[in-house]
């Protein structure tokens, strides 16, 4: 994620930024990738802190609108919680709007949000003909480190839900193309296994011996819709993780030049030669703070094929190239 400029003073601003440090309201262009000083602002920037820019005043921004059923506020944590989960879906939007996935100049469908609040019963995450629903209780924190160890996953946010359920609905999209499925089956394997037996197998027996040599995480060899939710998340990581090392004026001797776009990068092994030790780096200085990682995975050859893949598609998908 890049670091933006302060339209109304010095400074500099980022990405969840509502106000300037001089305390001037502003909000975030999607389509200029800027901030501005001036409303319309999006209706709800009062009631979950949403600061993105809308097209005309009372209206809801380019993130916010594609929330078609929003929590249950009666709920308890539900508003904190659906501020979280909006903040991680408008994140994961502009990341894919640099491969200009769901701008103006995408004719494709958007996806469509539930944003469901947990009652005694949790909700179950997915996605289904173009509708991603989402717990926004998985963004409470004691609730995400609840469920982080008992699914034994080394790596859970809110930010990597919505990466992994949006890639599902660029699935999708994909699918309806008629160059799409054949060459995804070729990598991935082939979709049409019964999903449900899937993934009763996998929560049974566990993920196959030698899982890692062929697939990013467990999860991934559930079955082939897994593995490229996973392999998208994953892919979007990467890119994003070495856009903000550089967004921050870091520097280090993998980068190919001073100006590179990790999001304008045509060869996806150059990205990963590039990711993975900018990756391993950052591990390190959160292990100098007794932090878990933020990257805890290694890449096989396989891995690396299939986000060559997403890679892939996902810079000619949005459209139709």
């Amino acid at each position: 994620m890049r670091v933006f400029s302060n339209p109304a003073g010095f400074g500099s601003l980022w990405f969840d930024n509502l106000a300037t440090a001089d305390g001037i309201p502003v909000a975030y262009d999607p389509q200029a990738r800027a901030f501005i000083p001036m409303p319309p602002f999006c209706a709800n920037r009062d009631i979950i802190g949403c600061n993105w820019i809308a097209p005309e005043p009372g209206r809801f921004c380019r993130s916010c609108a594609m929330t078609a059923l929003a929590p249950d506020t009666s709920i308890p944590n539900a508003i904190p919680n659906w501020t979280r989960t909006e903040a991680a879906k408008r994140w994961v939007i502009d990341n894919l709007g640099r491969w200009h996935w769901f701008r103006p100049e995408d004719p494709g469908a958007r996806p469509v949000f539930h944003m469901l609040a947990e009652g005694p019963t949790p909700v179950a995450m997915g996605h289904v003909d173009g509708v991603v629903t989402i717990s926004v209780a998985e963004a409470d924190p004691v609730l995400v480190t609840t469920r982080r160890e008992a699914l034994q996953e080394p790596y859970r946010t809110m930010i990597g839900h919505m990466r992994h359920e949006i890639a599902h609905m660029l699935w999708w999209r994909l699918s309806l193309r008629a160059d799409f499925l054949d060459a995804f089956r070729a990598i991935f394997g082939d979709e049409r296994a019964n999903y449900q037996t899937a993934l009763t197998r996998h929560y049974t027996d566990g993920p196959p011996p030698g899982w890692r040599d062929e697939f990013l995480t467990t999860y991934a060899s559930a079955h082939p819709h897994e593995d490229w939710a996973e392999s998208v998340a994953h892919l979007l990581h990467l890119t994003d993780i070495s856009d903000s090392f550089i967004a921050s004026g870091l520097s280090s001797a993998e980068l190919p030049h001073a100006n590179w776009d990790p999001y304008s990068e045509p060869d996806a092994a150059a990205l990963i030669r590039v990711a993975v030790p900018l990756v391993v780096g950052v591990n390190h200085i959160n292990r100098s703070m007794g932090l878990s990682d933020i990257y805890p995975f290694v890449l096989s050859q396989t891995a690396q094929r299939k986000l060559a893949f997403v890679h892939r598609w996902l810079r000619r998908g949005a459209q139709g190239l």
